[in-house]
């Protein structure tokens, strides 16, 4: 591959590629961080991506190996590894994926809002996908009970449902234009439940840095 040789005594391979002082610079980051090739990506890559930055950060690479191949290696070790615990996270939970499954589930909402069955379903299927993203990605330092999971999955799925159900019914009458703002209204409400019960170790304990 192109590039020159890396020099480790120079290199940090946890600092961000780009200088975060400038918004195209965090723009780029951001990009970088969410791009969603990285889901395809086998696991024995992602393996490989994670073994070449346990190496570097220990201090020995591959005769070699570039500055390149090492930001290749940590994108798809950020894409796939959770910060703390440094196991590989479920792919519907990767951030990664949010925006194609996002996507995908916003989609359906506003072209399947006309029945109360439609609604409800997809308004399941959408609070249960930002269960899971926001569980995935807790600051798992601060652990959060099977009990506790339950609570927050029952009581933001609950908060969608009613919203989305209601308004539905309310709108029924409405124009076409207004009923189509009924599944926003309905997210946002469940998420006012859902981050922070799905969070709420971070909240109560703080964010834990190991």
């Amino acid at each position: 591959m192109a590039g020159s040789t890396v020099e480790l005594s120079k290199f940090n391979i946890d600092a961000p590629r780009w200088d975060q002082a400038t918004f195209v610079d965090r723009l780029k980051h951001f990009f970088n961080v969410t791009d969603p090739r990285t889901v395809v990506v086998s696991n024995a890559n992602l393996d490989k991506a994670k073994h070449l930055v346990d190496s570097c950060r220990a201090g020995t690479v591959p005769p070699g190996t570039t500055e390149e191949q090492l930001h290749d290696a940590k994108k798809l070790y950020d894409s796939a590894f959770h910060p703390d615990s440094g196991e590989r996270m479920n792919l519907i939970g990767r951030m990664s994926f949010q925006v194609p499954g996002g996507m995908a589930i916003t989609g359906f909402m506003l072209q399947f809002y006309r029945t109360v069955r439609a609604v409800v379903f997809w308004q399941w299927v959408n609070q249960s996908f930002n269960a899971l993203v926001n569980y995935t990605n807790r600051n798992a330092a601060s652990p959060i009970s099977a009990k506790q999971i339950g609570v927050a999955y029952f009581t933001a799925t609950s908060a969608a449902l009613a919203t989305a159900v209601g308004l539905n019914l309310y709108t029924k009458k409405a124009p076409p234009l207004l009923a189509r703002w009924v599944p926003f209204v309905a997210v946002a409400a469940a998420n006012c439940v859902n981050i922070p019960m799905m969070r709420q170790q971070e909240i109560i304990s703080g964010i834990i840095d190991r």
